[in-house]
């Protein structure tokens, strides 16, 4: 069975951001025990490797049905932990079943070739082999998801696991890896660690020098993503980075505005936008601005915020007090500039209603940082070439997208955006199992899902065969 970090002596509090009382008392690892989960994996890696593809496969579908089964422990948790909607839980649930499934129907597809050789009698073949223990750092905003996604793959292709929760959403991912486990797979395959906050540096650290984790993938902040590629640079490991985003939505002035508008309000309001690819900035031609700031505002005026565990509203809490403390300084900072607030209101506690703010400007720390919260700037460009400008000036490049009634000037536009992700009249929050994920620029490098996982995943090696006599010239 996969193992699950027993609880030992330390333990640590997460609260839940709405209430205050104790979500989940989760382990507080040690540096040992962190060490511990590692060699577990090792452990494991021989005979997990070695599995024939279709018993990868079996088992991974057996985890899928075991993840799906405990759907209510999971809407739970993550109403519990970070204040999620029951619909935006049930939606990560559904995203990562698929992701477990798309993973275990890779396992035949983890190809190699031959290729020509120029000496004669040389068979030459390029192979995909497992590398042997990775680790998995996942976030808290999307916590059933991006777990899932930090195991799933390199699991099919014949790697062992450490999954390093996240401190916001211990049991959310302490779930995950007691599915893999309810699944049968050999123990330590997927080996877990949670950690109190306090530990996490040390904890990532260790994790990071342990001579047997060969490569890391992380999703979260740019900052700490930095930090973990500067790390694992020392030891030469390689790293998967799905970090932040500044998505722009562009609106042209053939766009549809229905259309437009109900993208914009999913990509920016969707779990409260804290969502890597929410859309931070809506980039509207001029002549078109008016028009449809209305309709914009019209529709976030019926998206109120509430308590996620009554159920009634779109708009849950965010994760914690810091949060609402950055988006209003970011709104302070743009109304100070000349900004205007189209749509906002009060804060209760960490239930923060849905801000739209027009006219705002470059020159704003709107327009460029990061606000992972339920706020979105409209900026107003004169043309098609200042909205892809502006739509480039960022640090970021993880997901994008345009709005014309031309599909053909969408795509031309499309391929002018620097980012990794980029959508022709639909929303810049998408994600499917099967697609190459991930961004450029302060975003990251590499790509999860689907065949791309495949090389993020394995090594590719360079073996020969000699089926004739050799001839050198020494």
């Amino acid at each position: 069975m996969a193992t699950v970090l027993e609880a030992r002596e330390r333990t640590f509090d997460r609260l839940n951001p709405v209430t205050g009382e104790v979500a989940t008392t989760a382990t507080a690892a040690s540096v040992e025990e962190a060490n511990a989960a590692v060699e577990r994996a090792a452990a494991a890696f021989p005979a997990w490797s070695a599995l024939g593809p279709n018993a990868r496969r079996a088992l991974l579908n057996k985890a899928a049905d075991a993840l799906a089964a405990k759907a209510d422990d999971f809407v739970a948790a993550m109403m519990g932990e970070i204040g999620a909607t029951e619909g935006w839980a049930r939606f990560n649930l559904m995203l990562a079943v698929g992701m477990v499934r798309e993973a275990a129907a890779l396992t035949t597809q983890i190809a190699g070739e031959v290729i020509p050789s120029d000496k004669p009698g040389c068979i030459a073949m390029a192979l995909r082999e497992p590398v042997g223990v990775m680790l998995g750092i996942a976030p808290w905003n999307a916590p059933i998801i991006l777990g899932v996604r930090a195991i799933a793959v390199p699991l099919a292709c014949g790697n062992t696991m450490v999954l390093k929760a996240s401190e916001q959403c211990p049991r959310t991912h302490q779930l995950i890896a007691q599915a893999f486990a309810d699944a049968g797979l050999p123990d330590g395959a997927v080996s877990m660690v949670t950690n109190a906050p306090v530990d996490a540096a040390d904890i990532v650290g260790a994790l990071i020098d342990h001579p047997e984790i060969k490569r890391i993938n992380f999703t979260g902040s740019t900052h700490v993503g930095r930090i973990i590629a500067q790390r694992a640079a020392a030891h030469l490991k390689p790293v998967l980075l799905e970090l932040g985003g500044k998505a722009p939505l562009i609106v042209l002035d053939d766009a549809d505005l229905d259309e437009a508008v109900k993208a914009a309000a999913f990509g920016a309001f969707m779990n409260s936008g804290q969502i890597c690819m929410s859309t931070e900035r809506i980039i509207v031609v001029d002549s078109v601005a008016d028009a449809f700031v209305e309709k914009f505002a019209a529709k976030v005026g019926t998206m109120p915020v509430g308590d996620p565990r009554e159920g009634k509203t779109p708009l849950g809490a965010v994760v914690d007090q810091k949060t609402v403390d950055h988006v209003k300084s970011l709104i302070a900072d743009a109304i100070g500039a000349g900004a205007v607030q189209v749509n906002g209101g009060a804060s209760d506690g960490v239930l923060m209603p849905a801000h739209v703010i027009d006219k705002v400007t470059p020159a704003m720390k709107l327009f460029r940082d990061e606000s992972f919260g339920p706020v979105v700037g409209i900026i107003r460009a004169r043309d098609e070439d200042h909205a892809i400008a502006l739509a480039n000036d960022t640090e970021y490049g993880l997901s994008a997208a345009v709005f014309t009634r031309d599909t053909a000037r969408g795509l031309r536009v499309a391929r002018r955006i620097k980012s990794g992700i980029c959508h022709v009249n639909g929303p810049t929050v998408r994600d499917e199992a099967q697609m190459p994920f991930g961004g450029t620029k302060s975003s990251g490098y590499g790509r999860f899902g689907g065949k791309a996982g495949i090389d993020a995943f394995t090594e590719l090696r360079w073996i020969t065969i000699e089926t004739e006599p050799g001839h050198y010239p020494i």
